[in-house]
């Protein structure tokens, strides 16, 4: 299973981004779906994350400031990320968990993209 990113970049504080993650290779399913980031010196931290029972979660700090959107026709999922502060500067990480179409279990991450916030 692989995670193709995009959609990170630069931009001022106050700004709007788009991150989407796009799963392809032998999936049966996909079980949960989300973000991670990391700072640098800081472990790596849920963002949010959908699962297949339809609940979404979100970290406090981005509660009201990012979405998180999944198109089940076409596979995807978006982080609308609004109000940027410097303070969500991370690389921001795609993971997948699911099952394969041979029964077992995948645990998936994308190549991390980088999202830079300046003040």
């Amino acid at each position: 299973v692989q995670l193709v990113e995009s959609g990170g970049g630069m931009v001022q504080s106050g700004g709007s981004l788009t991150l989407s993650c796009e799963a392809s290779g032998s999936i049966l399913n996909i079980v949960s779906i989300g973000w991670y980031r990391q700072a640098p010196g800081k472990e790596r931290e849920l963002v949010a994350i959908t699962t297949s029972g339809g609940s979404t979660n979100y970290a406090d700090s981005v509660k009201g400031r990012f979405t998180l959107a999944r198109d089940y026709a076409k596979n995807p999922v978006y982080l609308q990320m609004n109000s940027l502060k410097p303070e969500d500067t991370a690389v921001y990480y795609c993971n997948a968990r699911g099952y394969s179409t041979d029964r077992t279990p995948f645990d998936a991450w994308g190549h991390g993209s980088q999202v830079t916030v300046s003040s």
